[in-house]
């Protein structure tokens, strides 16, 4: 029988114990775990940003990967502790929508409270969760108990608003949602939405009020800092440049305005 896999996401760094303690506990429940690192360098509270990159990377991961999801800004307050099973993945995470956009793309087949007490460490710290409740859940799920046994079905489960392109019939209405550590401004335009729009003729495209200036496959087809535009490995429109940053070079981040119209 292959090794279960746990693959964690959190916004907790990698200079404090907290990622560590939590594959800690997850190790003294199966220690026959593979654990794998999706990110620890999530911007701090920012359940918009795991969202995006769960759903970038959970589908790669072999079927019966337990994903430990912890950016947490309500630790310790009344929101609740679920996990979820989509059919070939589950999923253990604060109620706080940072699962919106997997459960999006895999409606989930069931979704629990995080309620047992038995699946969770003796004393549960208002301020590390992660360690005392979420942490031990993906344990037991990997060493085999099923989704049903954490808790109480959890009904309704909370979402977040994950802004979408606007489309029309004279062009498309973007943002960016991310930007990675390379300062690619990664959009929330789909390469199908904009393949569509375009094929009618030639397209322009603003980031901000910065017109780029051409479209290209890869990085190093742009020349050297060159701004350019192209489609990342999630499909998803990017502003780019070749070996710098577009982040820094056109001063813009997350929410920036990416428009596509014809010429």
């Amino acid at each position: 029988m292959a090794r279960p896999v746990v693959a964690l996401l959190t916004d907790f760094g990698t200079r404090d114990h907290y990622a560590g303690t939590m594959k800690a506990v997850v190790l003294g429940i199966c220690p026959d775990v593979t654990l794998v690192d999706i990110s620890h360098e999530i911007p701090p509270h920012d359940v918009l940003t795991a969202s995006i990159e769960l759903a970038a990377s959970y589908r790669y991961f072999p079927s019966g990967t337990i994903f430990l999801v912890v950016v947490d800004p309500g630790v310790g307050s009344a929101r609740r502790g679920i996990a979820a099973e989509t059919g070939e993945y589950r999923f253990v995470a604060p109620d706080n929508g940072v699962l919106t956009a997997v459960l999006h793309e895999a409606p989930p087949k069931r979704v629990v409270e995080l309620t047992e007490r038995r699946y969770a460490r003796p004393t549960v710290s208002r301020t590390f969760e992660g360690r005392d409740r979420f942490a031990p859940a993906a344990g037991w799920l990997a060493k085999g108990i099923e989704l049903s046994a954490l808790g109480r079905p959890a009904g309704d489960y909370h979402l977040i608003a994950i802004p979408a392109p606007e489309v029309t019939p004279d062009g498309i209405a973007g943002q960016v949602l991310r930007v990675d550590r390379f300062g690619n401004l990664v959009s929330n335009v789909h390469r199908k939405q904009f393949e569509k729009f375009a094929q009618a003729g030639t397209v322009q495209i603003c980031a901000g009020e910065h017109r780029i200036g051409r479209m290209v496959a890869t990085y190093a087809e742009a020349g050297p800092g060159e701004i350019c535009a192209l489609f990342g490995s999630t499909d998803h429109l990017e502003i780019a440049a070749n070996a710098a940053s577009a982040s820094e070079r056109l001063t813009l981040g997350r929410g920036a305005p990416v428009t596509i119209r014809r010429e």
